[in-house]
């Protein structure tokens, strides 16, 4: 008998279009978006008059000149006007059930499912600045699963969500409960901690049980953590490689939280994906990523440390994780240069969540102020993005076959990519979403 796994079933929610479940009208069985051009990511050059049909599926199933083709009466006509279509964003590293106004001890004032409830109105508010596809690496009591499933169900409007539930760590270590006393500890290791390779292994299978469409792993220390510093290695390198080939033939891929040189090393090595924030990151560990057979990700969050500066103290974050932001927040920015100059593959990825949600466009500008191109910071959230998903023939370009998710500006992101921090329209699934806000 075959059985459809939580893990399969959640997998298939996010990439699905919702159930309306009490929608009053039936989906179009066609549908034809319009608009004055839309960028082709892959080749950086604009297609003037699209004409962009869309199934009952929500994808793209033909792509026509609208000065030309013609439609019948029963295909839906979306007209996006004088707009440039781009497809729908992705950020790779994301925390919706993180409000950033909430920081450091204060979080302890709240119940336990408060956090989930506030994941709603994050991933619409990240959808309603275009980003259709989020990574949510990390989640408290697995609300980033319960999230992709209503999505996908229809029960709320939100993006796509690739979730990672409990993130694995080391005792002690960046995702393990840090700074609280031992009495408020359950008995037993906290959700997703292992301290052998063995332990390690079964946390991914576990993971992966309950929901996990990815895996997220703690190389290193952290910034917003407690008693940790970000350059320390939390795992070794033979724990890290259990961890990527457990997570390989199951499937999924493998994000590691790394600031530190030696654990980004590691992680490399062990034949990690992504490498989330690589702040410090040496002149050997760039070398590794950009040459490295299997393909590695650079996701580095290089705007969010302009939020947590200014309104980090006002939130409530202590002063010794704003000293630890201050002391490698320019280093980061210095060696995402570095490392896009070497040839290191980038993806986006904001870490919304430490700073406001809605914010997340503003840091492609940042991008391009350390080296990248307007068209080298969008493709880092559309089709690599999608590439290091594995989500490439759903997600990222705008071309049949692919999701009709897109979003809307009025002016030239090409010549100015700060028209990304506030979109002017966004499609998902062949459907305007109107804004929540």
């Amino acid at each position: 008998m075959r059985k459809l796994t939580i893990a399969a079933f959640g997998t298939a929610l996010a990439l699905g279009i919702p159930t309306l479940l009490w929608a009053a009208d039936p989906a179009p069985k066609q549908t034809v978006i319009t608009a004055a051009r839309y960028l082709d990511v892959a080749t950086g050059k604009y297609v003037e008059h699209p004409a962009i049909f869309v199934g009952a599926d929500g994808r793209i199933t033909s792509i026509a000149d609208a000065r030309t083709v013609r439609w019948g009466a029963d295909v839906k006509h979306i007209d996006m006007g004088d707009k440039t279509l781009l497809p729908g964003l992705i950020d790779m590293h994301v925390h919706l059930d993180s409000p950033a106004n909430i920081g450091g001890w204060r979080a302890l004032e709240y119940t336990d499912s408060f956090f989930a409830m506030t994941a709603v109105s994050n991933g619409r508010a990240m959808l309603d600045a275009g980003f259709t596809t989020v990574r949510n690496v990390g989640a408290s009591n697995r609300n980033d699963i319960g999230l992709a499933q209503a999505v996908g169900q229809g029960y709320v409007v939100g993006p796509r969500i690739v979730a990672a539930g409990y993130a694995l760590g080391s005792t002690g270590g960046h995702c393990d409960q840090t700074g609280l006393p031992p009495s408020f500890e359950k008995p037993g290791k906290v959700e997703g901690i292992g301290d052998t390779p063995e332990e390690l292994k079964y946390q991914v299978r576990r993971q992966r049980k309950y929901g996990s469409a990815v895996i997220k792993v703690c190389a290193t220390g952290g910034v917003f953590s407690h008693n940790t510093e970000p350059g320390q290695q939390q795992l070794s390198e033979p724990e890290l490689t259990a961890i990527a080939d457990e997570s390989h033939m199951w499937g999924l891929r493998v994000a590691a939280h790394a600031h530190g040189a030696a654990g980004i090393k590691a992680a490399i090595k062990s034949g990690i994906d992504t490498i989330e924030h690589a702040s410090l990151v040496d002149d050997e560990g760039i070398k590794l990523a950009a040459t490295r057979p299997r393909p590695v990700w650079f996701a580095m969050d290089i705007y969010n440390t302009d939020y947590t500066q200014a309104e980090g103290a006002k939130n409530g974050v202590l002063e010794d994780n704003l000293r630890k932001d201050r002391e490698i927040g320019q280093l980061q920015r210095d060696n995402f240069r570095k490392a896009f100059k070497a040839g290191v593959r980038m993806v986006f990825g904001s870490d919304a969540g430490v700073m406001p949600h809605a914010l997340v466009g503003r840091q492609f500008g940042t991008m391009v102020t350390y080296g990248m191109t307007p068209l080298d910071a969008i493709r880092a959230a559309t089709m690599n993005a999608a590439q290091a998903l594995g989500w490439e023939a759903n997600v990222g370009t705008i071309a049949v076959g692919r999701f009709a998710d897109f979003v809307a500006v009025n002016g030239d992101p090409l010549a100015n990519v700060r028209e990304l921090e506030d979109v002017d329209g966004v499609i998902k699934a062949g459907v305007v979403i109107e804004r929540g806000r």
